[in-house]
């Protein structure tokens, strides 16, 4: 289930640089923020999500809000404030701000001018897939695109699990990783899925209408060997499948749907919903199964490039020698690098 809160931006969040967007992530994007399950009703939480402080507030109706952890007062975190119900009071002087980031009160100057304004940023937020999503304008005349999910996981039916992870690596590094279908030959060849086929292989990029593919060229059902990227409704996600056999239990090959999220320049917030098609009884089984024996051995999986990328130096995607494995990771850096350069110029303008 989907729902939907439609909220404009209070105020700026930027000016944002080039080389801000390049360490903190695009804007006018939708990202995964956290798992629906960790704000609960009549709870609020604080995150850090493309570098800076964000508050998740859930009133004790369900409805969710994520407003700039700065009260409109003194900028004192909101976070630190209490929860009431349907707003939250700054723990410094009082201040009132509702989910809208509305100034409702101001305790110790009743009729203030403050109160009744619009004065905290609000993001527009969307809850799908067991996730909270929130869309990151570049300027405030950005207005959000429609939300749309993922083809996998808009598909009623494909069974999925959600995952979630921090990362202590540059978001760009995640998305070099699984862009690299041949690192899952070697570093995770004692995985449980990963240990057949050759250990060579030559790659083509296939572009597509949303994104691309990169693929291997000479095998295909064996091992990790292809990737698509997305880059649709303005959201960005990896899709992938991995073989299974008989003993994987029912719904063929595993498909993983992956999302990469900036906490800061040298953080990341890693989400994955793993799927397989399958419906009636099948799905009962595959769900225990899931559960009872193939949670742990994908988080084996997921924690081998952990291990591998936080090890990595923070300028480690500087002075490689790549070869023709690396088409996938030059296509995308090339891609967010564009990207990048054209949003802050677009900041720019705005802002003269």
């Amino acid at each position: 289930m989907t729902t939907t809160q439609r909220i404009t931006p209070g105020r700026n969040v930027g000016p944002l640089t080039y080389d801000e967007l390049r360490a903190t992530g695009l804007r006018d994007r939708w990202y995964p923020v956290l798992p629906s399950r960790m704000v609960g009703d009549g709870e609020m939480r604080k995150v850090t999500r493309l570098g800076k402080d964000w508050l998740l507030f859930r009133t004790s109706r369900g409805t969710l809000s994520m407003l700039a952890d700065r009260c409109p007062h003194r900028n004192a975190p909101l976070s630190a404030g209490q929860h009431l119900g349907d707003r939250v009071m700054c723990q410094y002087h009082g201040v009132e701000v509702d989910g809208t980031g509305t100034v409702r009160k101001v305790p110790g100057m009743p009729g203030c001018a403050l109160e009744g304004k619009q004065a905290a940023i609000s993001l527009e937020v969307v809850e799908a897939a067991d996730t909270i999503f929130a869309f990151f304008p570049a300027i405030p005349a950005t207005k959000a695109p429609e939300f749309v999910l993922p083809d996998r996981l808009a598909d009623p039916q494909v069974a999925y699990f959600p995952n979630y992870a921090e990362w202590r690596t540059p978001w760009r590094f995640y998305l070099d990783n699984v862009l690299d279908p041949m690192h899952g030959t070697f570093l995770h060849r004692q995985s449980h899925s990963m240990f057949a086929g050759d250990t060579s292989a030559r790659f083509r990029i296939r572009e597509t209408e949303r994104g691309f593919f990169f693929e291997k060229t000479d095998q295909v059902g064996k091992n990790f060997d292809w990737v698509e990227f997305v880059d649709h409704a303005a959201l960005h996600y990896v899709d992938l499948q991995i073989p299974y056999g008989p003993e994987g239990g029912p719904g063929g090959p595993f498909g993983i749907v992956g999302m990469v999220t900036p906490i800061t320049s040298a953080e990341s917030a890693v989400f994955h919903w793993r799927t397989r098609r399958v419906g009636g009884w099948e799905r009962d089984v595959w769900r225990f199964l899931y559960r009872a024996a193939l949670e742990q051995k994908h988080w084996a999986v997921l924690e081998q490039d952990r291990d591998m990328l936080e090890r990595m130096a923070p300028d480690a995607d500087q002075g490689e020698h790549m070869y023709q494995h690396d088409l996938g990771v030059a296509r995308i850096r090339r891609m967010y690098d564009t990207a990048a350069r054209a949003q802050a110029e677009r900041i720019l303008q705005h802002a003269k």
